[in-house]
């Protein structure tokens, strides 16, 4: 089959490489508003060719897209038109899924759509951060399943399959909440970390000097895109500051502990944390 990609970044730009690379696809074409990403994409052949939406879309059985989620929202009615009167499938990689469901709720098209979200990715952004392998043995989340064709939802299942990914499948509302928990709190914490080593950093020349591995895997996502990560603040704002709340409560029983310096809370406290190792 010819799939299409839209916004040929890390997770579109991963997807088309190892999408070709395993015969999922015959072609692969891609879709940038930006000239410099396209040409990248395609003189580093992850993709065959770049053209303009409505082309791509003609000659493609599959459409993903890949795109920020502000883009996507706006996109996606339009993409769900183009393909009207056929049987060509759309999905999307987004990682907020309400306001995008929401959207295409009542479009005639909407049975040929797949919510999906592939939870991969890295710090970087971009064609050249496309790397293969990205998806292996990771897991994706597919939304609304009642909501899509029976043959829509087999191929999307059968690109995450080629990827080498785990499906499962929730509800828009159960999947933004969690997504809330294990991503998105961790980039912000991220980004908050990242300022106030910054700030302190100014009178204090030597800390990044002393910085070693372990603040440089608890910043890393810290090098995260903002041109992504806004519109996913804004798209989950009431899971994200729910997350947030807890976030600060759970720091606030740290910071009391050691000004109480009590030793037995703050053992507790870790104890508890190390929990965590048990699920992952």
């Amino acid at each position: 089959m010819n799939v299409c990609v839209v916004g040929i970044g890390l997770i579109g730009g991963s997807m088309a490489l190892d999408l070709k690379k395993r015969e999922f696809a015959q072609k692969v074409v891609g879709v940038d508003v930006n000239p410099q990403h396209a040409n990248i994409a395609k003189l580093s052949r992850l993709v065959d060719d770049v053209m303009e939406l409505e082309e791509a879309i003609r000659i493609s059985d599959l459409v993903i897209v890949a795109t920020p989620i502000n883009v996507t929202k706006k996109l996606l009615p339009e993409i769900l038109t183009l393909c009207q009167g056929t049987q060509k499938v759309v999905t999307d990689v987004g990682s907020t899924k309400a306001g995008i469901l929401q959207k295409i709720a009542d479009h005639p098209n909407r049975k040929q759509f797949v919510a999906s979200h592939p939870m991969a990715g890295t710090e970087f952004s971009g064609p050249l951060a496309a790397i293969s392998r990205l998806f292996d043995y990771k897991t994706a989340i597919i939304c609304e399943k009642e909501n899509s064709s029976p043959a829509a939802l087999e191929m999307v299942e059968q690109m995450y399959e080629t990827l080498h990914m785990k499906v499962i499948y929730m509800q828009p509302h159960e999947h933004d909440v969690s997504a809330a928990y294990v991503s998105h709190i961790s980039h912000i914490s991220a980004f908050a970390l990242s300022l106030a080593v910054l700030e302190k950093e100014k009178d204090e020349k030597r800390i990044l000097d002393l910085a070693s591995g372990g603040f440089a895997s608890t910043v890393r996502l810290a090098k995260s895109s903002a041109e992504m990560w806004v519109p996913v603040f804004d798209q989950n704002s009431d899971y994200v500051l729910e997350v947030l709340d807890t976030y600060i409560h759970k720091l606030e029983a740290f910071r009391e502990a050691i000004q109480k310096k009590d030793h037995d809370e703050i053992t507790r406290l870790i104890h508890e944390s190390n929990k965590i190792q048990k699920i992952l």
